[in-house]
C-alpha cells in the first residue's frame, strides 16, 4: 500500500496546502504530512502551533496524518516507510526550486520519488507569506486558511 509525505513549513496552514493533501489522499492509501522543524527558519508561528493548525485544519481527510518531524525528508521516507514525496507547485518559479530539491532528495536516496501535484486554479497564486501579509494588516484572509488559522492570525496581529 503507497504511503507518501507531504512536507511543509506550514506557517501557516493555507486551503492550497489541503487542497494538494485532498488531492494526494485521494492517490495514495496514507499521506503523512509534515510540519516540518527548523531551528534555523524563523516562523510566525512555533512549532506546537503549526502541527496543532494543521491537525486541525486537515482532520476531515480520513487519508491523512499530521506530524511533526525535524530531520531529512529521506529520512522521514525511509521511517515511516514511504515511497513519495508529495510537492505542491503552483508556478514556473515554485517547479525550478522543487525540481532542485527532488534532485537532491534522489542524490541522498535513489528510492526517493517527488510527484509534483498542481493546486485548483483559485489557489494557483496563494501562499504562506501572502497570508501572513494580509493578516498582520488586518486583511480578510478567510478565503485562504480555514477558520482554526484564520482565528489564530487574528490573535497573532491583535485582532480578535
Amino acid at each position: 500500500m503507497p504511503i507518501a509525505i507531504y512536507p511543509g513549513t506550514f506557517d501557516p496552514i493555507t486551503l492550497g496546502h489541503i487542497d494538494i493533501a485532498e488531492r494526494a489522499s485521494a492517490i495514495f492509501t496514507k499521506v503523512i504530512a509534515i510540519v516540518s522543524v527548523n531551528p534555523t527558519k524563523s516562523c510566525l508561528f512555533s512549532d506546537e502551533e503549526r502541527l496543532y493548525l494543521a491537525r486541525e485544519s486537515m482532520a476531515h481527510l480520513e487519508r491523512v496524518e499530521v506530524i511533526s518531524y525535524g530531520g531529512l525528508v529521506v529520512d522521514a521516507l525511509r521511517e515511516y516507510e514511504a515511497s513519495t514525496i508529495i510537492r505542491g507547485v503552483r508556478a514556473l518559479s515554485d517547479f525550478d526550486y522543487e525540481f532542485q530539491m527532488a534532485f537532491t532528495n534522489r542524490q541522498l536516496s535513489s528510492s526517493a520519488e517527488t510527484v509534483f501535484l498542481m493546486p485548483s486554479a483559485e489557489y494557483t497564486y496563494l501562499s504562506s507569506s501572502l497570508v501572513r501579509n494580509l493578516a498582520q494588516f488586518h486583511g480578510d484572509i478567510s478565503r485562504f486558511v480555514p477558520t482554526p488559522v484564520e482565528c489564530a492570525l487574528r490573535e497573532k496581529f491583535g485582532r480578535h
